[in-house]
């Protein structure tokens, strides 16, 4: 049976996948793209109305300008459309909810098996492109209670914490907007941190004089210094504070401590992972890896960051640095980074 085969594969459906895809078109590359779940997915999850830090032109992708009705920074909503559009504009083929469950090396390409709707494929790329991102999954506390149905891992709608007692585990960018947005909506909002104090350089300048006065009013109870140890289903969350134990109301509790990477794919492939963060080993003037021939790009060269300094706005150099690569041209050169990245 004739297995479909491409010059390149590009791994990834988020903003630099989607970038690199209309590069190689552009370049005349014939390529084969894929993702494990729709376009975009990382940023589907955000909240409704979530805006970036980051202002409009520094996420615009493809040369193609970003433009709000009311000139603020961009929605949730209106990146998703931006990049559906750029799909329909540029008529990238995009093959969703296919994910690659494997990679494996030939003797003059690769092959790599996909999966969708139980029925594996095969296909063959002389080059993969892994833009994988680098929130794949959240982190997890590992405590008794943690799966209860009153419990998530994601901030979603407002709404659904109306009058009710919310604790939110985390101190950083998105507990603080998740807090400062439930308690908005009516919520009785709790912050459990683990440190002894929130670090202004991990929140968006507006949100930090907002969430301290909200605290000092004591509107939003915090609770520093403090490990959720346990969450139990009558509604009660078991914090540790200097070895000793409290126990607080919360009808809901969301874990806003963070995400992962996902390296499997680089570890099939073979590539060196850096620990802790699994920070992938590559060439920053081709963004070729230590496995020749297979290229990372996007937040994916982070791994799980623990301070986020790679983002979408410092990665469009990534499509230009691969395709010099794949055409043998020079690699451009580095674009100037700004003193301190919006995002």
């Amino acid at each position: 049976m004739d297995i479909a085969s491409a010059e390149v594969a590009i791994i990834g459906a988020g903003p630099v996948g989607i970038e690199i895809a209309v590069a190689l078109k552009k370049a005349g590359f014939d390529y084969l793209h894929f993702d494990a779940r729709q376009l975009g997915y990382t940023i589907s999850w955000f909240a409704p109305q979530t805006r970036f830090f980051s202002s409009n032109e520094r996420i615009a992708i493809a040369g193609v300008p970003l433009f709000t009705p009311d000139q603020t920074k961009c929605t949730r909503e209106q990146y998703l459309a931006y990049l559906r559009s750029i799909v329909i504009q540029f008529d990238l083929k995009i093959q969703t909810y296919e994910p690659v469950i494997n990679i494996h090396r030939e003797p003059t390409d690769f092959r790599l098996t996909t999966r969708r709707g139980g029925i594996e494929k095969n296909y063959r790329a002389r080059k993969i492109i892994l833009a994988t991102g680098g929130t794949e999954r959240p982190r997890r506390l590992n405590i008794p209670g943690e799966d209860l149905p009153n419990v998530s891992h994601y901030f979603q709608d407002p709404h659904t914490y109306f009058q009710q007692d919310l604790l939110i585990v985390g101190g950083r960018n998105s507990a603080v907007e998740a807090a400062l947005r439930c308690h908005y909506a009516g919520a009785r909002v709790a912050l459990s941190y683990r440190r002894p104090q929130f670090d202004s350089n991990s929140i968006k300048y507006w949100l930090w004089p907002e969430i301290n006065g909200l605290i000092k009013s004591g509107k939003i109870r915090s609770h520093l210094s403090t490990t959720v140890k346990e969450i139990r289903p009558g509604g009660g969350v078991v914090l540790e504070e200097d070895g000793r134990t409290n126990e607080i109301p919360a009808d809901f509790v969301l874990l806003l401590i963070g995400y992962e990477s996902d390296m499997t794919l680089c570890k099939l492939a073979g590539i060196d992972l850096k620990p802790p963060s699994q920070t992938p080993l590559f060439d920053p003037a081709t963004m070729e890896t230590n496995v020749p021939g297979i290229y990372v790009a996007g937040t994916a060269i982070g791994g799980t960051q623990e301070r986020y300094q790679i983002f979408i706005e410092n990665c469009h150099v990534h499509a230009d640095r691969i395709v010099a690569s794949l055409t043998g041209a020079k690699p451009p050169p580095s674009p100037s980074v700004p003193e301190r990245p919006e995002s």
